[in-house]
């Protein structure tokens, strides 16, 4: 499915929210990113997480395609997660910016059964980092995905992942099958953690900034008071 550019948007803003009216409750929008080659899984691995189901015969992603699962995270939260699935033909790499933009977390998939796929997460990991960051300028939180460990026989032996994530500074890595459903619910849970540690960050930064703005505030009035 090819997006316009207010579909591509996604959401408003980075991780917006509302509050039920009436409650306490409070709903939490997060936009994430599912990228990689062409063939790796992308597909799948969003319709495991967000349906619960399996298929072989997934059509071509064209452009940008996106899924929603709604997370009960406590009580009074709940967070609705917009799974984006970009298209990973070089021919719509031209449209990640747009497909990217308000996304506050991200997962890049490769293929273990093909090493070409993990060569390809560098090229990813560039362009990502290139078109996105959160709100305050910090890079978005990123899971690699070593999908279709189901397969025997990997191309890509884990403590090369390793070795590979700590040089580039990814968060976390996980060996994933969509087929077996091993680990992607686990992997979508370490980005949901994380987007919530920014969002807690970003909002304990605007109360520190109008509590500052209110001193000032009170100071200045102070002044005025005396010089009268």
């Amino acid at each position: 499915m090819l997006l316009s550019n207010n579909q591509a948007a996604g959401v408003d803003r980075e991780g917006s929210s509302s509050v039920v009216a009436g409650s306490m409750s409070k709903e939490i929008l997060f936009k994430f990113l599912v990228i990689g080659d062409y063939g790796v899984g992308k597909t799948a691995v969003v319709r495991r997480y967000t349906d619960g189901r399996f298929s072989s015969n997934y059509k071509i992603t064209i452009g940008a395609d996106f899924s929603m699962r709604t997370l009960q995270w406590d009580d009074n939260t709940k967070i609705n997660l917009q799974l984006w699935d970009i298209a990973g033909h070089e021919r719509f790499g031209c449209m990640t910016r747009v497909y990217y933009k308000y996304a506050v977390g991200a997962a890049i998939v490769f293929d273990l059964s093909r090493t070409a796929t993990f060569q390809s997460v560098r090229k990813w990991l560039k362009d990502l980092r290139e078109k996105l960051t959160l709100a305050d300028g910090e890079p978005v939180p990123i899971v690699l995905l070593a999908n279709k460990c189901d397969i025997p026989g990997y191309g890509v032996q884990p403590e090369v992942v390793t070795r590979f994530c700590k040089e580039q500074g990814i968060q976390a890595w996980f060996l994933t099958s969509a087929k077996t459903n091993v680990n992607v619910d686990k992997a979508m849970q370490f980005l949901v953690e994380r987007a919530m540690g920014s969002r807690h960050r970003e909002i304990s930064r605007e109360s520190d900034a109008i509590l500052l703005n209110n001193e000032c505030n009170e100071d200045n009035a102070e002044k005025v008071d005396i010089c009268c």
